[in-house]
């Protein structure tokens, strides 16, 4: 995909892009909601109509299809003027230059507001802590490349300044970025590795989740590759790579495949596990909580400096929830290794 450059010198300066061929017969309001993520495909679709939308020069209607080289000026939709207030929240801050730094984000942070949550958010620790940062993506979303779930830990870049967020964007559209999660999930897993592709959606019944579906309307392709570490009684350790970047992606297909993450609220109904989870006959005033929000941990986060093009690779190290499950399990739930020949579907 071309680069999109940017004209202008107001405050939501226009933008210029090609459409590559992967997204020929794509409509335009997905087409720029994948491209810039932070905003809702409501949004774009705003714009368009308000005829801030051009294709080859000319304005269009919201279901309009894009073709191979089709020339798009736009312009990004509009912010409240109000920024987020800084916030002196510490941050765990894995490496650090004058174009972007990468953080280990902790889990019960939200990376910017949204729906009543306006304090505690990693995007009003970000605008304490550094002097610039992006804001191509709007000033409640300033810095922020990408996102991980509330209560999903580990490595995630922020981009501090605009060109270098395009860079890093352009790298996650084009899935050069590598992406390897770890998770604890309910049941032994029958095989030690599975690529996963599936469309999901949101969900008819609660609009908060997502849900496995047919292609077709607005469902979206979803890839993963799992490999399993190690298998307990009851319990799976895995390593997932996801291959596309999905709202609750990983979530989603690990409750598809009959293993949900453990203590995963909104698709395992368990709010924790606890050591009688793991041991049965473990007495009451013995017995603790392990962990109390899912058991997913971005692992390990790659990808190519904007500026150098250096090949840049970081790892968060498994939080102390995550890290005792998982010593509780080599300790109490042990299973002798047994290989099982790979599934890939």
């Amino acid at each position: 995909m071309n680069e999109p450059s940017i004209f202008g010198l107001d405050d939501n300066p226009a933008l210029v892009l090609t459409v590559e061929a992967r997204a020929h017969g794509w409509r335009i309001d997905h087409y720029l909601s994948r491209l810039y993520p932070n905003f809702s495909r409501v949004a774009f679709q705003r714009t368009i109509e308000e005829g801030k939308v051009l294709v080859n020069g000319l304005p269009v209607k919201i279901s309009r299809r894009l073709r191979v080289n089709d020339v798009i000026e736009f312009s990004l939709p509009a912010e409240p003027d109000q920024r987020v207030q800084p916030e002196d929240i510490p941050l765990d801050i894995l490496y650090d230059d004058e174009y972007l730094c990468v953080i280990n984000k902790t889990a019960n942070m939200i990376v910017h507001p949204g729906r009543g949550n306006y304090r505690g958010t990693l995007a009003g620790a970000l605008q304490f802590h550094f002097d610039s940062l992006s804001d191509v993506a709007g000033q409640y979303r300033a810095g922020i490349v990408h996102r991980l779930d509330r209560d999903t830990s580990g490595v995630l870049v922020v981009a501090k300044d605009n060109t270098v967020h395009q860079h890093l964007s352009r790298q996650f559209e084009e899935r050069s970025v590598e992406k390897e999660y770890h998770a604890i999930v309910w049941g032994e897993m029958q095989f030690d590795a599975d690529y996963v592709e599936t469309y999901v959606r949101v969900s008819f019944r609660n609009r908060e989740r997502m849900m496995v579906c047919p292609p077709g309307d607005n469902a979206r392709q979803a890839a993963t590759f799992y490999e399993v570490q190690q298998r307990f009684r009851g319990f799976t350790y895995v390593k997932l790579q996801p291959q596309t970047g999905r709202t609750h992606q990983l979530r989603v297909h690990m409750h598809h495949l009959g293993h949900p993450i453990i203590a995963d609220r909104l698709y395992e109904g368990k709010t924790c596990v606890k050591l009688s989870d793991i041991l049965p006959d473990t007495a009451e005033e013995a017995d603790e909580t392990l962990i109390d929000r899912q058991a997913l941990h971005a692992r390990r986060l790659a990808f190519n400096h904007p500026v150098t093009k250096k090949r840049m690779v970081f790892e968060a190290p498994l939080p102390a929830d995550f890290q005792k499950t998982l010593d509780t399990l080599k300790t109490h739930a042990i299973k002798p290794k047994k290989s099982t020949s790979s599934k890939l579907r």
